[in-house]
């Protein structure tokens, strides 16, 4: 494996490929750590581009290919859809990637973006930033999964990552978690969903079964009246219950959990590419693990289909 190693003595070089809103929050990231120097920002959009050299007040270009070979790291936050493609690209001309989930949206893209990396010796992360929440607070310290997980994500319609649907899109973020919180492999999965603008889902719900034992509720919505997100899980010992909206969590096990703090994940997870790039090391959030929570997405997209992907909204009804 060859070492990608990037000096340190002098300024990693950072580009952004898609100005939409979370493009320009990586932007501004990069911004204000120090060692980094935003060398540009790439968008098709001519408004985009615009706002950006407003607001950032750093290079825009109209093609990302452009930038090739040009810098040292960039994240890519185009449309989910683009993900392998520039990905493949960069990862090619010798750019370390964090890449907004979901990391592809077909498995042999993502193997290969991960068989690429690690031949190359290139740090490819995705941005699963609620893991580093999850991490702080202790949540994924325990020996012992949770018998029940429940999950819900809602919210209303904005349009954005439209080009896929509400799993991958939004469970995605959640069957992360889930994957670090529970070992093993699923057994059995039932989903459902429904679509409103379009023909992909914009809601879903899913039932997972794992091998130890553990059962798995979620539920993501698009077009939700109101924004809830929350998650339960269940031990012999009693419930840990978590309100990200409210930033509340209450906990009635034996386990010690540190109180939430949702105070940057972003900015953690940028900043620990960063520190990983520098360091020759890993990030928190392996493509590996980006890919096991796509594996699962695709097969409750699946599970879905086969239950028939017109279910009305009584039927695809939240597990809370």
């Amino acid at each position: 494996m060859k070492s990608h190693l990037v000096s340190t003595s002098r300024a990693l070089k950072a580009a952004v490929v898609g100005g939409g809103v979370f493009g320009r929050h990586h932007a501004a990231k990069y911004m204000r750590l120090p060692g980094v120097t935003l060398s540009a920002i790439a968008d098709p959009s001519p408004d985009a581009r615009r706002q950006n050299a407003m607001t950032l007040r750093a290079p825009v270009f109209a093609d990302w290919h452009d930038l090739l070979g040009q810098v040292d790291i960039v994240s890519v936050c185009s449309p989910a859809s683009t993900h392998a493609e520039i990905v493949r690209a960069f990862l090619s001309a010798g750019t370390h990637v964090l890449v907004e989930k979901p990391i592809a949206t077909d498995l042999d893209e993502a193997d290969e973006l991960v068989n690429l990396a690690a031949e190359i010796g290139l740090v490819l992360t995705v941005g699963h930033q609620e893991r580093y929440v999850f991490a702080r607070s202790g949540l994924l310290d325990s020996d012992n999964p949770p018998l029940y997980v429940e999950c819900v994500r809602a919210g209303p319609w904005t349009g954005r990552g439209a080009d896929v649907g509400v799993v991958l899109d939004l469970m995605i973020h959640d069957l992360d978690l889930v994957h670090r919180l529970v070992p093993g492999a699923v057994t059995d999965i039932g989903a459902e969903a429904r679509s409103v603008h379009g023909e992909l889902a914009d809601e879903a719900s899913a039932k997972l079964e794992f091998e130890g034992g553990s059962r798995v509720a979620l539920f993501a919505s698009r077009v939700a009246e109101a924004r809830k997100r929350s998650m339960r899980l269940v031990y012999a010992d009693g419930a840990i219950e978590i309100d990200f909206l409210a930033r509340s969590m209450r906990n009635s096990t034996g386990r010690l959990i540190r109180p939430l703090a949702l105070h940057d994940p972003l900015g953690e997870s940028v900043a620990a590419f960063v520190t990983a790039v520098q360091a020759g090391g890993s990030a928190l959030v392996r493509p590996e693990e980006a890919r096991h929570a796509l594996e699962t997405a695709l097969m409750i997209e699946d599970a879905a289909l086969l239950a028939g992907a017109t279910a009305t909204p009584d039927e695809v009804a939240l597990v809370a």
